[in-house]
């Protein structure tokens, strides 16, 4: 039986690049190197890069489409922490007009840090942000489906929300849920088009551990999808690589044998950080065996 192929090349721009033309540079050297999507967190600060400048995921993505033509774009994550999804639904349907239909949605339960609690909102255990974060998910469904929606939940309400003119892609702009556990699994399998996993949640792990980790999650996905009535195949699969995770790129090799264990576990799409001049990411020496490795 012939080796699957390896995942498409993704990349990722942290929202700090300043001034922001440095920011649209590397979005049109991740497209121009072949990037399938170019992705941008959607955070309101990141404690690594506290002391930098930190631009809008939205805006930032905004000016991306005006100037890409064929790299997909997208949140990675977008979640409820600060994100009313009434307004968010209608920035994505404008952000995905803009884009001519290049538009992926990463959506995710988020964190207890800044983002959670800059708002003044109560701080929130995980099992209350994963009920949250499910009933965000469904009604941004409907909001981004039907043509009005009125609906009342326990945490968010929607009163006469008009979705037109609705998106480019139909029937919505697909979503990438990022989930590890089981309740954030059913969901991906629910309502995603595609699933994002950083491997292992909690302290770095060995290169082998991590990746037993991803083959253990995408073997969990699976029973997700067959509870869901969907077929294995019929979800994209996606792996981050952190930006200080530096093992995979210590030799061309090394990179390559890391894409067929990922190939091997189902995975479709490795995202990497673009090279930064700091350091974090993937290393600019290392970046033409990258692109090698994925056929680029």
């Amino acid at each position: 039986m012939p080796s699957p192929a390896p995942p498409v090349l993704s990349a990722v721009v942290l929202p700090d690049r300043h001034p922001v033309q440095a920011f649209l540079d590397d979005v049109r050297a991740a497209e121009s190197a072949g990037a399938r999507t170019v992705w941008t967190y959607d955070h309101l600060t990141w404690p690594l890069l506290a002391h930098r400048p930190w631009y809008g995921a939205v805006p930032l993505l905004a000016a991306a489409a005006g100037a890409t033509t064929t790299a997909r774009l997208g949140t990675l994550v977008a979640s409820p922490n600060f994100r009313h999804l009434v307004p968010f639904a209608k920035e994505l349907v404008t952000l995905d007009q803009l884009a001519g239909g290049r538009l992926d949605v990463g959506v995710g339960v988020g964190t207890e840090g800044h983002d959670a609690h800059v708002l003044g909102d109560p701080p929130r255990g995980r099992a209350e942000r994963a009920g949250r974060f499910a009933e965000w998910l469904g009604l941004l469904d409907r909001l981004l489906r039907e043509p009005v929606t009125t609906a009342a939940g326990e945490h968010y309400t929607a009163v006469d929300a008009h979705r037109l003119p609705g998106c480019v892609q139909e029937p919505r702009v697909p979503f990438t849920v990022a989930a590890t556990g089981a309740r954030g699994l059913r969901l991906a399998a629910r309502y995603g088009s595609a699933w994002v996993t950083y491997g292992p949640v909690g302290a770095e792990v060995a290169p082998d551990a991590w990746l037993a980790a991803v083959e253990e999650q995408s073997a969990r996905l699976d029973d997700a999808l067959r509870e869901e009535g969907r077929e294995q195949g019929g979800i994209r699969r996606v792996v981050l690589l952190g930006p200080r995770t530096l093992w995979p790129f210590e030799g061309s090799g090394r990179y390559a044998d890391t894409l067929a264990r990922l190939a091997a576990a189902g995975i479709d799409e490795v995202a990497v950080h673009w090279p930064r001049e700091d350091g974090l990411g993937v290393p600019a020496a290392a970046l033409p065996s990258v692109l090698a490795a994925h056929g680029l």
